[in-house]
């Protein structure tokens, strides 16, 4: 793919930013930097162009918590009306001890994923993603279950126990809105959310056109970030310092961000699919995942209709979602 042109979200800080430094020595001619304030993202602008130099880096305001500014930064794209050949999804985070939900009622670690859906269908609706345009969403190996202190919910037995008739969109949508029968747990909040952004991306890999492609790549360990700030003390100050001292279970923001950046010369023959570290791994080369959990079709398409619903947005129409 000739590189041209990227949006990544979350780039103040961390891997967005270090993905962003690196789309612009590769080569592309123009990196959208996103962030939830226009001034923090235009010192972020001139920072990486100052790091780099290089003149590539367009600042966009973009809060994915809030439809209106996912829709104003919709509307500045199509003003520019340049196709993207690589949407990097990178922005999210950990949840703290506490339970948070969002103005639209959203779980705070859910509630990337839901503005994510919102651009990336308003850009497929305007023709503002290149015909052989990459997908890349951030993942993580804590969605596989045999990450220590992480487990993820077992969407079919909560949808049986709670949803009557085993209603897996319904079971989804709870965990997107944490609702009454879920029972808020950091990690698992965390790894539900990671669980969620895989499915949908199958999901959404069946409805790309032809050319287009989507994956979820888990970008390791990297722990110093700022996706753990709100994280719970035992996360941040036992698990964390002590995978800093083990080899092999820690790894620096521009080598997990160089994970984004191989994805994105991935075929179509993969689109839909999860990488991550080896089975057990943190680190290392990124591999597939063969968890059948994660390729369980019932569960993609009741992830897909919950995020669908929640967002209020379906490739089918930009209008509301009755």
């Amino acid at each position: 793919m000739e590189h041209s042109i990227a949006l990544v979200t979350g780039t103040t800080s961390g891997l967005g930013y270090a993905a962003a430094s690196m789309l612009a020595t590769k080569g592309y001619r123009q990196v959208i930097v996103t962030g939830r304030s226009l001034a923090r993202v235009k010192e972020t602008a001139a920072q990486l162009a100052a790091e780099t130099k290089t003149q590539v880096f367009t600042p966009l305001e973009l809060e994915l918590d809030a439809p209106t500014s996912v829709q104003s930064a919709l509307a500045e794209l199509v003003k520019q009306g340049r196709p993207i050949d690589f949407l990097l999804l990178n922005a999210g985070m950990v949840g703290g001890k506490k339970r948070v939900l969002t103005a639209a009622g959203i779980e705070e670690d859910q509630a990337p994923l839901i503005g994510h859906h919102q651009l990336t269908v308003g850009l497929l609706h305007a023709n503002l993603l290149s015909t052989n345009a990459r997908i890349v969403i951030a993942g993580s190996e804590a969605a596989r279950g045999d990450v220590p202190m992480f487990s993820y919910t077992d969407v079919a037995a909560f949808a049986a126990k709670h949803h009557q008739g085993g209603d897996r969109t319904a079971a989804v949508e709870a965990l997107l809105r944490s609702g009454p029968n879920v029972k808020y747990e950091p990690n698992r909040a965390y790894a539900d959310a990671k669980l969620v952004v895989a499915w949908w991306a199958a999901a959404l890999a069946r409805r790309l056109p032809s050319g287009m492609a989507v994956y979820t790549v888990a970008p390791g360990s990297a722990p110093d970030t700022k996706a753990v700030r709100n994280a719970g003390p035992a996360l941040k100050w036992l698990m964390i310092p002590l995978m800093k001292l083990i080899p092999g279970m820690s790894q620096t923001p521009e080598t997990a961000a160089r994970r984004y950046l191989q994805a994105s010369e991935f075929g179509t023959d993969v689109s839909g699919q999860f990488f991550a570290s080896a089975p057990k791994k943190l680190t290392g080369p990124i591999e597939a995942m063969r968890h059948p959990h994660f390729h369980d079709r019932a569960s993609q398409e009741a992830a897909w209709q919950a995020v669908v619903k929640v967002s209020g947005v379906d490739l089918s129409s930009l209008s509301a979602v009755s």
